[in-house]
């Protein structure tokens, strides 16, 4: 075989392990943070609402809670997205609603996105940010350049980028990001939408059966 052939092929193959370490290093750092499901998970294992939990809508104390474990990819999560902007704007004042990540590992940009609301959270835009992806996740879903068009959003929120831009470098807001899949996994969340209504774990047939569960726990 030629030599410069040989050279080639080695340079081939050294660019495809070059490709796949990087990836590694991508995958890697989420992998060892979300723990391996347990078949005994249940609801009772873990804290459906904690101190850092993103609340969209606080009605107070005693008020029904609708918590949501969600990955911004999820088509099924975006096309519900506005039924449950509609129930938060509804029932404003009388039931609480809890947002929590739930990236899955078959949509590659669901865990940039949440670290990117979770970095917006930081500068009290959780909310907004939360909004953006879901309305704009046609822009974003399935693309390789998505951090870039999260970063723009962040500037079209008028967000601080240099503070965002360490935030999304920040080990620290990946354990955010995590600590809220290993709740859904211990909580045995099946996939992505999720809700709890006032504890107990929605069986969503319909698009009704959310609203239908929230009545019933404010006449309960």
């Amino acid at each position: 075989m030629p030599r410069n052939a040989v050279v080639s092929i080695a340079a081939v193959v050294g660019a495809l392990v070059l490709i796949v370490a990087v990836a590694l290093m991508v995958v890697r750092p989420w992998e060892s943070r979300v723990a391996t499901p347990a078949p005994t998970s249940s609801a009772a294992s873990a804290d459906l609402v904690v101190e850092s939990t993103h609340l969209v809508s606080d009605a107070g104390e005693g008020a029904p809670v609708v918590v949501e474990f969600f990955d911004y990819e999820c088509p099924a999560c975006g096309q519900l997205h506005p039924v449950v902007e509609d129930l938060v704007e509804r029932y404003e004042g009388q039931v609480t609603f809890a947002m929590r990540y739930f990236p899955l590992p078959s949509h590659p940009n669901a865990v940039p996105a949440a670290v990117a609301a979770e970095a917006a959270a930081q500068q009290d835009a959780f909310a907004e940010m939360h909004a953006m992806l879901f309305d704009r996740q046609d822009e974003w879903a399935g693309t390789d350049d998505a951090e870039a068009t999260f970063r723009a959003y962040a500037e079209e929120l008028g967000l601080d980028l240099a503070a965002f831009d360490a935030a999304v470098a920040d080990p620290a807001t990946l354990d955010r990001v995590a600590l809220d899949a290993n709740a859904g996994i211990a909580l045995g969340v099946p996939g992505t939408p999720t809700f709890f209504v006032d504890g107990e774990l929605l069986q969503l047939r319909e698009i009704g059966d959310l609203q239908a569960a929230i009545q019933e726990a404010l006449q309960g």
